[in-house]
């Protein structure tokens, strides 16, 4: 399991598996609460996006993976209603 989001020259990780996506949620939140920069936070928030979506159209021919994804989409739709 990774424990950041970013390796240590500043690397985006490239999520795959549902608990990197469920943690890296609960990191992304943390990260927004944090004094990291804008540019930091909407880097983290895009590429996690484009990672959910990745795997989503990796998953769309299994149902049960699917929803599992879905779930966290929708945790990070309300995640990005809260920063408007």
């Amino acid at each position: 399991m990774k424990e950041k989001m970013f390796d240590k020259s500043g690397q985006w990780i490239q999520l795959e598996t549902f608990d990197e996506f469920d943690n890296g949620l609960s990191e992304l939140i943390d990260l927004w609460s944090s004094t990291a920069t804008q540019a930091v936070k909407e880097s983290a928030l895009a590429h996690y996006k484009e990672d959910l979506e990745g795997v989503a159209l990796n998953w769309a021919n299994n149902r049960a993976k699917l929803k599992k994804y879905a779930v966290i989409g929708k945790e990070l739709a309300e995640f990005e209603e809260a920063l408007k």
